[in-house]
């Protein structure tokens, strides 16, 4: 079994140039692009070209360059979680070792979203984003509900496994490939002959990745720029309070209480951490979508952290699924937000119950399409809010959900740190090191 630090082909997927710097300037283009459209739109003399500009540049040209970019990544996420988790479980030294990684990666996922649902609480509560504000809107919202909590804890596992990777359904393939993994490793010879093959598999995919992440900051361009051209500025107006007050909040988040989770419980560098990760933020922020971002986590925590593919191949998929920090974030001021606006108070025992439904619901809620805006119904529903109220807040979730992915992804590294710290599973050398970021 290959018990090395990474795999050999990690040392090739980064492109030549920067990322970090080439996706920066990518998004930058983009709002420049998008934000010029939108505006044209706002005079009678170019009204009818910045529709036209809309219609057939955002909505057609820009469109099908940020959906083709996504949908390579996406297609690349299903094999690399299966190869990558299977070649990591497969070289674990025991089963044991297995279940203590798992229960702290779900036990520090738990923990940090329940902190986050509360910080975001407080923080409304002090600032009171929805005083004062009357707000009338005509956005309608699919009150969808999330499955039962018996029905998430059965679809856990897998009935049809290729039925599971077609939907993109994570949490059965994490657990079929865990079972693969073990497998290998009970199977003797003929385990040790499929897991070379698998390694092989890996490192090709691995090149796959780098060829697809070579066209990140065209993709990027793409989707920062169609975004500000259909969302434009006017929306975010009349809800700057809520938008700036969320956005704090999930800076608090990523900035400060991640750094200092991550100092007090391994005594790594949050400075290095949050140095070598841009990329993996920048990338989320424009994508919004943290299961996108997961060949890119995983190949910056290999190579550039040092974390072991046993441990980074668990927690980055899993968390991609459950951890919702940025997403309980959102929810917890604009529960607070709509209550205000209503003229509606929350008493201790709802504002308790709004912690304890998001928490669970980062779980409940994984494989559910919109998974924010149902997550923010089930919270509205438990403490008696309307959820008509949702329809108020629409306008900006593009924005903010950008935001909170990036959040998210920066939970899943600081997460998987962590764990790999305790595990011995992290090369503290490899983390140390100053290379380019």
């Amino acid at each position: 079994m290959n018990s090395t630090n990474e795999s050999p082909s990690l040392a090739t997927a980064n492109p030549g140039r920067r990322l970090t710097i080439r996706i920066f300037v990518g998004m930058g283009l983009g709002v420049l692009l998008g934000g010029s459209i939108n505006l044209l739109g706002l005079l009678p003399a170019t009204e009818s070209l910045s529709a036209w500009l809309v219609d057939y540049g955002a909505n057609g040209i820009l469109y099908i360059m940020g959906q083709a970019f996504v949908r390579l990544l996406q297609v690349i996420v299903i094999p690399l979680v299966v190869v990558s988790l299977t070649c990591g479980t497969a070289s674990l030294d025991s089963i044991r070792q297995l279940g203590r990684i798992g229960a702290k990666t779900l036990g520090l996922y738990l923990l940090t979203t329940a902190g986050a649902i509360t910080l975001a609480l407080l923080a409304a509560l002090i600032f009171k984003p929805g005083q004062g504000l009357s707000l009338s809107s005509d956005a309608s919202f699919d009150t969808r509900d999330a499955p039962p909590l018996v029905d998430v804890l059965v679809n856990l596992f897998p009935r049809n496994i290729f039925e599971s990777m077609s939907s993109g359904d994570m949490l059965p393939v994490i657990i079929f490939s865990i079972l693969l993994g073990l497998g290998m490793t009970m199977a003797g010879e003929p385990g040790k002959r499929m897991l070379s093959f698998f390694q092989d598999l890996d490192a090709i995919i691995m090149k796959v990745v780098g060829i697809v992440m070579s066209l990140a900051p065209y993709g990027v361009f793409a989707l920062i720029a169609r975004t500000f051209a259909t969302e434009g500025f006017g929306a975010f107006l009349p809800l700057l309070k809520f938008l700036l007050l969320v956005l704090a909040v999930l800076a608090t988040h990523a900035f400060l209480v991640y750094p200092s989770l991550l100092k007090l419980l391994s005594g790594l560098s949050p400075r290095t951490l949050l140095r070598k990760i841009r990329d993996v933020q920048l990338f989320a922020f424009s994508t919004a979508s943290s299961n996108a971002t997961i060949p890119l986590s995983l190949g910056v925590l290999e190579r550039k952290l040092g974390v072991k593919n046993a441990v980074a191949s668990f927690t980055v998929p899993l968390g991609a699924t459950i951890n919702m920090d940025g997403t309980a974030i959102m929810q917890g001021v604009a529960t607070i937000f709509i209550a205000q606006v209503y003229g509606i108070d929350l008493d201790t025992s709802q504002l308790l119950m709004v912690v304890l439904i998001a928490t669970l619901a980062s779980i409940g809620t994984a494989g559910v399409p919109g998974v924010g805006l149902i997550m923010l119904s089930m919270v509205l529903t438990q403490v008696g809010l309307p959820v008509a109220g949702i329809g108020l807040i629409i306008g900006v979730d593009r924005i903010l959900d950008m935001a909170r992915t990036a959040v998210n992804v920066t939970g899943d590294c600081v997460v998987t740190c962590i764990v790999a710290n305790s595990e011995k599973q992290l090369d503290t050398e490899v983390y140390k090191q100053s290379g380019p970021a």
